[in-house]
């Protein structure tokens, strides 16, 4: 069990599912540049919740309300602009509901 100091409670539920299905996962390893000011330097990064090297794929969670999700989805939108050989996926409420319903069926 892992002892990462995770932002959302969410984030420690879904690295315990990884980790039942032994899935290698690395929190929040990466800051990628998402904007830059006149002179060619980063002023906005975007760091993926999770990143899962056997698919080579970065999580973001996200657990707010649907009509909260316009940042991150800006944050994803840039990201996949700016670094498009990046393999990202947004995770909303209802793609981590699911998830969570399903291990706790298996688990039972």
């Amino acid at each position: 069990m892992s002892r990462v100091p995770f932002a959302h409670a969410s984030e420690a539920e879904l690295a315990r599912i990884f980790d039942f299905y032994q899935i290698v996962w690395q929190y929040e390893p990466r800051s990628f540049p998402i904007a830059w000011n006149e002179h060619g330097r980063p002023v906005e990064f975007f760091t993926p919740d999770f990143y899962l090297p056997e698919f080579d794929l970065y999580l973001e969670l996200t657990v707010a309300k649907p009509i909260r999700n316009s940042r991150k989805n800006r944050k994803v939108r840039l990201l996949r602009s700016h670094h498009p050989r990046i393999n990202v996926k947004l995770f909303t409420r209802r793609d981590i509901e699911r998830v969570f319903s399903r291990s706790m069926k298996r688990a039972s």
